[in-house]
Parts: C-alpha cells; sequence; structure tokens
C-alpha cells in the first residue's frame, strides 16, 4: 500500500496588490522556489468591492512560463498583441502557455463578486521559447466525477476514474483537480511519487489527524512530502480545495517579474526585445 504524503509546509495566503494595484492573496512565490518545483506562483483574488480589483491586469509580458487562470465567479477579460481575446468566466479555464513570449493584458468586466486564482508553472529550458499557445476550456466542458462517498473531483487536467480533464498535452504532466467534499468525510487520492505535490483551500478546513500541522484552512497552500498518496478528511463542514500536482524540473531558476528562464543573460535579453520591440516571435498563437 503506498505510503500517504504528509503535510511538509503550510503557506497562508498573504496580501499583495498587482497589476494596476489589484488586492489579492499570494499563497506562494518567488521566496518559495524551489521548494514547490515546478511551481512558481499561486495568487486567489476575492471581492465583492470593485475598488479591489478594477483596475486589473493592464499589458505586461510573460517568457518561459505557463499562467493557469480559473474563475470562480465573475468574469476576466483578456487580449493579447497577436489579436486574440475572450472571457474567462464562472467556472471556466484559461491554461496559457506564454514560450517564448506573449503581451497581453487582464482586464475584469462588470462588477459584483470577483473570485478566481492564477498559478505559474515553470516550463522547461527545451521547452522556454516553444510557440505560445491558449487552451481555453470553458465550465461546461469540464467534467466531474461523483464519488461514491459524496466527494464530487472536476477535472481541469488528469484522469479520475477514467475520465480525462480538458486541459492535455502539458510538458510537466499536470493533475488539476477542484475537490469538493461533505462535512465529515474522508478522501484519499493517488498521486504519482515522482510528482510535487500541493493543495490550496478554498472553503472550509481539510484534517491530516496527527500530523503536525494537523489542519490547513481557507486560504492556506499545503505542501506535501514524499508518498504515493494523499490523505485527509473535511472538518465539521463541507471542504473544497484545489489539489495540483506535476513533474519537478531540478533545472535552474532565473526571474524577474513576468519573465522565469534558467539564466541571468536569458533574463536580460528577454527585457532588451521587449524594450526594442522584438520580443514576440514569428509563429502564429495556437488556440486549443
Amino acid at each position: 500500500m503506498e505510503e500517504a504524503r504528509k503535510v511538509q509546509e503550510v503557506f497562508p495566503a498573504t496580501p499583495t496588490i498587482e497589476g494596476a494595484g489589484v488586492h489579492l492573496k499570494r499563497a506562494f512565490g518567488f521566496h518559495q522556489v524551489p521548494k514547490l518545483d515546478p511551481f512558481l506562483l499561486l495568487d486567489e483574488f476575492h471581492s465583492s468591492d470593485p475598488a479591489d480589483y478594477s483596475a486589473g491586469f493592464p499589458w505586461h509580458p510573460h517568457r518561459g512560463i505557463e499562467t493557469v487562470t480559473y474563475m470562480l465567479r465573475g468574469v476576466m477579460e483578456h487580449r493579447d498583441s497577436m489579436g486574440n481575446g475572450g472571457a474567462v468566466g464562472p467556472g471556466d479555464v484559461q491554461w496559457m502557455t506564454a514560450g517564448s513570449g506573449i503581451i497581453h493584458q487582464e482586464m475584469p468586466r462588470g462588477e459584483g463578486e470577483l473570485w478566481g486564482l492564477q498559478l505559474w508553472t515553470n516550463l522547461p529550458a527545451d521547452h522556454k521559447m516553444m510557440v505560445p499557445r491558449y487552451q481555453e476550456v470553458k465550465a461546461m466542458d469540464i467534467p466531474a466525477v461523483d464519488m461514491p462517498d459524496g466527494t464530487r473531483i472536476r477535472i481541469i487536467s488528469g484522469q479520475v476514474a477514467g475520465v480525462i480533464g480538458p486541459v492535455r498535452d502539458i510538458v510537466t504532466a499536470p493533475e488539476y483537480l477542484d475537490v469538493s467534499m461533505t462535512a465529515g468525510s474522508t478522501f484519499q487520492w493517488p498521486t504519482p511519487t515522482t510528482h510535487t505535490v500541493f493543495a490550496y483551500v478554498l472553503e472550509g478546513r481539510a484534517e491530516f489527524g496527527d500530523e503536525s500541522p494537523p489542519t490547513v484552512d481557507a486560504e492556506q497552500a499545503a505542501l506535501f512530502g514524499a508518498g504515493g498518496k494523499v490523505a485527509l478528511n473535511a472538518g465539521d463542514e463541507p471542504l473544497r480545495f484545489l489539489l495540483i500536482s506535476a513533474r519537478p524540473l531540478g533545472e535552474p531558476v532565473a526571474w524577474e517579474g513576468p519573465v522565469v528562464m534558467n539564466r541571468p543573460e536569458e533574463l536580460r535579453q528577454a527585457f532588451q526585445e521587449y524594450r526594442d520591440g522584438t520580443f514576440i516571435k514569428r509563429g502564429a498563437v495556437g488556440q486549443s
């Protein structure tokens, strides 16, 4: 029987301001690398006050990474310098592979509650300059599997009970699951022993028996140690969390702002290209 992974570290999401003045909470980022390899950053934005988010994320570049936007409520509109555009609404996912370079903007639409998350995942050295592409998936196209114990798993990437999520062909072989549990229920899930695995609690409290720490609350990320499965219990109220894993890269990281490469000289080159107008490389941006 596979050994359950223990909680290695808990990262409380802390307030920060990004973009043109968006108030959000960051579960992990620059200072946690390389603990979460290949994951780089996880932000949650959740507010009903337009003053917290209406300024949005105006035009900015990305290179060398993938950004994963998952909207729970509200709408985020996006456009890029290649002419692509669209909207990511409640339950939708945009998995953007920036590769050799994209300049884009992400702007909230309307007022009311805005709740979403953005995850940054690193690309290996031999894929950092790949042709950019999007995989945009609408809520209706993301399958969910109801388990016998009442747990519901929404599959963004990966496989559950023979059902495969719509985001595919990602080089780090990620699994991205949105798990909802009833109060007091138990969850066990096999995870590849080679993968980095973390959970981010959206609602409720995850309990881990006699582990230290024994609980992980909403707006906290739990990094798991070695093992072949994740096992946890819901507390005395329903629990919802993201369970995310991927293959680590084990490569050097040179990171400045929205660009992540392997060597400092690659960073300098990227920002010089951005200044002189050669950042965007030839080739169409794929749309999946």
